[in-house]
């Protein structure tokens, strides 16, 4: 007897488009002889299928279960509906609805099949550096609106070949409806630009040629550094293992000491300069490829010039098949290349051809170009292992704009982060759609930049803000645009406390509902508190609600402002005198002031400043602590980016040493430094080696954490504790830290999908304004 015909209507949300998706579903109706439809929409995918009830059962369950490698499936809606009779199983075109909207895969790196064709000489596709399929290249960056099809992409002005058109309509081919596919008939053409020298302007001259990338590998082995548009913006190419080549781009590019990223045609190579473990490896080979930060090995060919002061280096493996193509043949693999941002410091990473031979000529010798338009610009990610899991640092390309799933609902909101590793946030329902690495918002053109993303983000995710949510620093440019924009628009907007944001992005990214406070450690560099001091040493009772300040980091004078954040040695004298510590020229910072000032009686002028708190605001930051422990060691006097003392005085932390320096926590819970720095100061006056001086104050500061967090346990009943800010990207005082809470019995949130820096705080805004909206 024939089974009784059904149906079943279903609706899959999450990502799965672009990812292969409709192609699986049609596959799996073949398999199990079934008939209807399968549909994108703004929503997601919508399904109409007929068949016997047990075979539909089995159909969808193997939904979820046997789901693409690239698919993340939110939820799968199933609704019975009577049999429709359909005659076949058909793909439907895509249907746009104008307020529904869906997330949207990141950019993937290049798949293992696409791989093998790539370098396979027989295929069609050969050394054809755009080559792709629905499991791998460009998502992200090229769309310009949902539902994921490629009139909505930059490839909307490549028409299709017949060969790749009968491919992209081919339900059962790995390229049906993949959107960037192409080859070297239809598809985008890369050729090369090299500046004419002793000419004024620095014109150029154009050519395309079959012998395009040896040409690059050529002038990246003589030294040259080339500007190369890759995904979501150009690279600044050149040979790591080169010391002038290394020091003529840091020269150019004004970039004195901070770290440049590396790139290795493989593991293997890697390992022959980098300690990778099994972890490390997994995260290298991923679909995202991000940059890991790896131990250096102490014989490293890398030219020093890379990383300075550094015992890790940052090192991705090729993500695109032009990147790939770069390390073939096999006579360039030993050299890894440095791939660091197309752009001066401090400015948007170059996306357009004729923007980068403009604004990067002064930085490069030729340029590696080509003609598919990319959208929206995407810096590489940053990530560390710690524990075998991923530590973001700093997540854009390979995870943006997938979105954190929250436990709670919320309006639509826009939350506009921090200045410093600006990202923002859109939100609504259950998802927080975190951005892409901004960057530090302190010039026109990276506001302009903000202002664009924002744009495309609720354009992509249909959201209409209600909310508008800030940081409480009145000259943050991303706090004036959000005063600014809910004034002209009649929204509402919602100050957020910086330290409050990073515990609230701790808390929502590890699926907390907020009905319990929390106690959030806040550790960073710089944030303004509610005193209008700059906090950044705080232990915080937090909700999403609100928060009390249940401990800090003792209040010290910043003479010069931002200045001391430059010229660490002002915070060092700051603490000195605190500890009433003469500042004799026996202390490095005191030496320095007096080498290096300019007036007459640089000490006096600088005592005068603290003493009468001129331009000397308070801090609590644990991070100005940081700089000024590592400026009396005589690690660094001034630094040229974020972090840069703390990150050197950590880098040479004595693993074995178990000493410690003792906080003193008052009973008003003032965390005081004092004895801290007294041990410090008679530590280098004894010779005692800093390797032994940075263990001992780490292993102080996990200690004092632990001690004032069972303080507040005691008091409070919190046993839940959430660590953010950019200071917990120190994995020697994270570990420390961690292995001591746990030791006294507290449940730990760190972070794990977005960063603890400033980077991350967006997401913290967003939930918390929901919550007080």
């Amino acid at each position: 007897m024939t089974a009784a015909l059904a149906g079943k209507r279903i609706h899959i949300t999450g990502v799965v488009q672009g990812v292969g998706f409709r192609p699986f579903v049609y596959g799996l109706a073949a398999r199990y002889g079934l008939l209807g439809w399968v549909c994108n929409t703004s929503a997601g995918v919508d399904i109409e299928v007929d068949g016997p009830g047990d075979v539909l059962a089995q159909f969808v369950a193997a939904l979820s279960n046997e789901a693409p490698p690239l698919a993340k499936i939110d939820s799968v809606e199933v609704a019975d509906i009577a049999g429709n009779g359909f005659s076949a199983f058909e793909i439907r075109h895509s249907i746009a609805r104008p307020d529904d909207f869906m997330p949207i895969s990141p950019d993937i790196a290049l798949c293992d099949d696409c791989r093998r064709e790539l370098f396979a000489p027989a295929d069609r596709r050969y050394l054809y550096p755009f080559i792709n399929c629905t499991n791998c290249g460009p998502r992200f960056t090229i769309i310009k609106d949902i539902p994921y099809d490629r009139p909505l992409t930059t490839m909307a002005d490549f028409v299709m070949c017949e060969d790749c058109a009968r491919e992209y309509a081919d339900p059962l081919n790995r390229r049906f409806h993949a959107q960037p596919v192409a080859c070297s008939k239809c598809g985008p053409k890369v050729w090369v630009v090299e500046k004419e020298t002793g000419k004024q302007g620095n014109k150029a001259n154009q050519r395309i040629s079959e012998s395009t990338i040896k040409e690059v590998r050529d002038l990246l082995a003589q030294g040259k550094v080339v500007a190369i548009k890759g995904l979501g913006g150009f690279h600044l190419a050149c040979d790591a293992t080169n010391d002038n080549a290394v020091k003529t781009l840091r020269e150019r590019k004004g970039r004195v000491d901070k770290p440049f990223a590396l790139m290795a045609a493989n593991v293997e190579v890697i390992e022959t300069f980098c300690e990778v473990t099994p972890e490390e490896r997994k995260l290298l080979e991923s679909n995202e490829k991000p940059i890991v930060l790896l131990r250096r090995k102490a014989d490293s060919p890398i030219s020093a010039h890379v990383a300075p002061g550094q015992a890790t280096l940052g090192v991705m493996l090729p993500y695109t098949p032009l990147h790939e193509l770069l390390f073939h043949p096999s006579s360039f693999i030993s050299h890894p290349l440095v791939m660091t941002s197309g752009n001066f410091s401090e400015e948007p990473i170059a996306t357009d051809n004729d923007e980068a031979v403009n604004r990067l000529s002064a930085l490069a010798d030729a340029f590696l170009l080509h003609d598919r338009d990319i959208h929206t610009r995407c810096d590489d990610s940053v990530v560390r292992v710690f524990e075998g899991q991923e530590l973001p640092l700093r997540r854009s390309r390979g995870y943006a704009p997938y979105p954190v799933k929250l436990p709670f609902n919320v309006p639509p909101i826009l939350a506009t982060g921090g200045e410093l590793k600006n990202t923002f946030c859109v939100a609504r329902d259950n998802y927080a759609f975190l951005s892409h690495h901004i960057g530090d918002l302190e010039n026109f053109e990276t506001l302009k930049s903000f202002e664009d993303g924002v744009d495309h983000f609720e354009r992509l995710f249909r959201i209409r803000p209600e909310v508008i949510a800030y940081d409480l620093h009145p000259d943050y440019l991303a706090t004036r645009y959000a005063l600014d924009r809910a004034e002209k628009q009649g929204i509402r907007a919602i100050g957020v406390q910086h330290h409050h944001a990073h515990i609230a992005a701790c808390m929502a990214e590890n699926g907390l509902s907020g009905e319990r406070p929390v106690i959030g450690v806040a550790f960073d560099g710089t944030g303004y508190g509610t005193d209008g001091a700059i906090w950044g040493g705080e232990f915080l009772a937090a909700d999403y609600h609100g928060f009390e300040r249940a401990a800090q980091l003792d209040y010290v004078p910043l003479p010069g402002g931002d200045a001391a954040t430059k010229n660490v040695y002002r915070i060092a004298l700051s603490y000195l005198q605190q500890a009433g510590i003469d500042w004799t020229d026996d202390l490095a910072p005191v030496s320095h002031a007096l080498r290096t000032t300019q007036h007459a009686d640089p000490l006096s002028i600088l005592a005068h400043q603290i003493q009468s708190r001129v331009n000397s605001p308070l801090t609590s930051s644990m991070g100005r602590l940081f700089d000024a422990v590592a400026s009396i060691c005589g690690v660094r006097q001034s630094v040229n980016y974020e972090g840069q003392a703390a990150i050197e005085f950590e880098a040479v932390a004595d693993a074995s040493e178990q000493g410690a320096y003792e906080f003193i926590t008052s009973k008003e819970y003032r965390v005081s430094a004092t004895d801290v720095i007294r041990a410090v100061v008679a530590d280098v006056r004894s010779g005692v080696p800093t390797p032994v001086i940075s263990a001992r104050f780490h292993n102080g500061l996990a200690l004092m954490v632990r001690s004032v967090c069972e303080s507040i346990r005691r008091e409070r009943g919190l046993n839940e504790v959430a660590l953010s800010g950019g200071v917990w990207q120190n994995v020697t005082l994270l570990s420390k830290a961690l292995a001591q809470l746990r030791d006294a019995n507290f449940k730990v949130y760190v972070h794990r999908l977005v960063p603890p820096n400033d980077g991350g705080i967006a997401l913290g805004q967003a939930v918390i304004a929901a919550h007080n909206a």
